[in-house]
């Protein structure tokens, strides 16, 4: 057995396909017009791979901005490969344009999600809501601008398609962690939502902004409006332990208690996959085992992104070495 510990794989749904993070580097594997299965291999950042990923509450936080790192590299590529636009090299983005994306994303989250509910409060407060009755509000606001965006965005026929790569994923992830095979008919036995999904940790983030803005007083409002961005990344961090454990614990009936409506958030952001996409999140899967166990290196892709055939034995690992 390797001395390595165990590997929470996880990822999310791209452009026609699906990455898969691994211990080394993150797979994606997308579907191109002409049918074939195109393979992206992306290295992990050293700074959030560093000691510090593993000193609880830290650690969510750069799980946090290496997934956005991540994801917009992932989306990236898959829109080039689904586009049938790819020139054989992996698709990169300058630190200065990651960067800019990043900021305008958070931004972007942060207005919508915590300071429009912040806002609105105040109104409620001038008209007669006590500070109690004022946060919950705000947090009964913010959960409902939560829900109203995944629901809008949902109604959108790309969207949709993303959504049924996200099911994918999630049912390929559960088999790989059952120890089956990783195939077409075994992958499909598995449900769509998973306790360590993304949706699941922005539902916990914003559950826990409710307790724990209840609790801050809302004057002076320069302390309310500061808590409202200070606190963001302590909420992400404990949003990220509870989402932790509750995928390594699911067998406990409180996790499965407090778990349930995360679970059943998912059926807005998850679609029955046809078996086209379970195929692809099979791939991704089967090509970020790989590439941790060293069956495959990640230069060998054959031009176009595609990377070659792995060998019938190892075309179908389902366990760790």
């Amino acid at each position: 057995m390797s001395d390595q510990p165990r590997t929470l794989y996880g990822g999310q749904a791209v452009i026609e396909g699906v990455m898969i993070r691994g211990r080394t580097r993150a797979a994606v594997s997308v579907r191109r017009p002409s049918g074939t299965i195109a393979r992206h291999a992306l290295p992990l950042s050293s700074w959030a791979n560093s000691s510090a990923r593993r000193i609880p509450f830290i650690r969510g936080v750069l799980v946090l901005l290496e997934t956005l790192t991540i994801g917009m590299k992932s989306l990236t590529i898959s829109a080039q490969e689904a586009a049938g636009e790819d020139d054989g090299k992996e698709a990169e983005l300058s630190a200065a344009s990651m960067g800019l994306m990043l900021v305008v994303s958070i931004l972007l989250a942060v207005g919508i999600f915590f300071l429009i509910p912040l806002f609105a409060s105040r109104w409620a407060e001038s008209a007669g809501a006590g500070p109690f009755l004022a946060n919950v509000f705000e947090g009964a606001l913010r959960l409902f601008l939560f829900i109203a965006y995944i629901w809008l965005i949902g109604r959108m026929k790309d969207i949709q398609r993303v959504f049924g790569y996200h099911g994918a994923e999630h049912m390929a992830v559960a088999a790989h962690e059952a120890g089956q095979p990783l195939t077409v008919k075994t992958v499909r036995r598995f449900p769509k939502a998973h306790p360590r999904c993304g949706t699941s940790f922005l539902m916990t983030v914003v559950v826990v902004s409710i307790i724990l803005f209840v609790l801050i007083p809302r004057e002076p409002f320069w302390f309310l409006f500061g808590s409202r961005l200070v606190l963001i990344p302590v909420i992400a961090a404990i949003s990220y332990e509870f989402i932790r454990y509750a995928g390594t614990h699911s067998n406990l009936l409180w996790v499965r208690i407090l778990g349930a409506p995360n679970l059943m958030l998912q059926e807005l952001t998850t679609r029955e996959p046809d078996d086209q996409m379970i195929e692809v999140a099979i791939d991704a899967m089967n090509y970020a085992i790989a590439l941790d166990t060293g069956k495959v290196l990640p230069g060998d892709v054959s031009p176009g992104g595609a990377a070659n055939p792995m060998r019938p034995a190892e075309a179908d690992l389902t366990e760790e070495r």
